[in-house]
């Protein structure tokens, strides 16, 4: 069930943590599918719509099967049932490649943002992360995520994204007693089509007032960079085309050396609530 403009989201991402069975044509994980090609464009210039209607071509294999979306369902349908999905996921590989159907439906009915004043004003504020394509860690029991969120500064063909997520750690026993927020710092510039090319500006650990503070440092990083994905992690070296975009929903998809083909659903933060059960 889903109602318009509650104050808070549930913070989805951990949906598919441990989840390792994926359906191959919707997992460019470390081995993507789609190879980086050395002659991508990263840093042309200009605002052409093309780009963003970009993605990899998913190639089936034997023993694949087929999702059982109907196949005449509108743009607007298949955005309720990917955002009603998202949070039932259990696993399952028709689960994934119902996302990726709905994915590619959404994507094809897209038209494409024209101008870059229009590009900001939709991107900017703040957006929470539903789904990954790249989470195939297993979730460490002494560290939880209760929200990891996406804050776009847009000015010009300029801007700042900060992925901010909320941890919770329990370094001894199985109390969480040492808990606060943990940032990454980009910038980026608008290049071809609606892509952002992003740069690495630094990491921030901030224990919230009350927190114990972890003795080994390191050791919760470590634990940060496992349940995050790496494309949020560490967002250097790779652009970020956007293929889907409404006022509360952003379909985005990576490129570059290290995440080609990697997909990420976001949220705006406050106007949807979703309810898994």
């Amino acid at each position: 069930m889903i109602s318009q403009c509650k104050h808070s989201a549930i913070a989805l991402l951990l949906a598919a943590f441990s989840i390792h069975e994926v359906a191959d044509a919707f997992a460019p994980s470390l081995q993507s599918r789609v190879p980086f090609l050395a002659s991508t464009p990263l840093a042309a210039e200009g605002l052409a719509p093309a780009t963003t209607k970009e993605r990899p071509t998913a190639e089936k294999t034997e023993g694949d099967g087929e999702s059982s979306i109907d196949v005449d369902m509108t743009a607007a349908e298949a955005k309720t049932a990917l955002i009603e999905l998202i949070p039932r996921m259990t696993g399952q590989a028709e689960e994934y490649r119902a996302v990726e159907s709905y994915v590619n439906m959404l994507e094809e009915n897209y038209s494409p943002v024209q101008t870059i004043d229009f590009l900001n004003l939709a991107v900017s504020g703040e957006w929470q992360l539903l789904f990954s394509t790249n989470l195939m860690g297993r979730a460490n029991k002494r560290m939880r995520l209760t929200e990891l969120i996406q804050k776009i500064d847009a000015s010009g063909f300029r801007g700042n994204i900060t992925n901010s997520a909320e941890w919770m750690y329990a370094e001894e026993g199985e109390t969480f007693d040492a808990y606060g927020k943990f940032s990454v710092q980009c910038s980026y510039t608008i290049n071809q089509g609606a892509r952002m090319v992003v740069d690495l500006d630094g990491h921030e650990l901030r224990p919230t007032s009350g927190s114990k503070f972890p003795e080994d440092v390191p050791k919760l990083v470590g634990y940060l960079n496992r349940a995050i994905p790496n494309e949020i992690f560490d967002p250097s070296g790779h652009a970020t085309d956007t293929t889907y975009l409404d006022a509360d929903l952003r379909i985005v998809r990576m490129t570059g050396p290290k995440h080609e083909g990697v997909r990420d659903i976001f949220m705006r933060k406050g106007c949807l609530e979703i309810n898994p059960n």
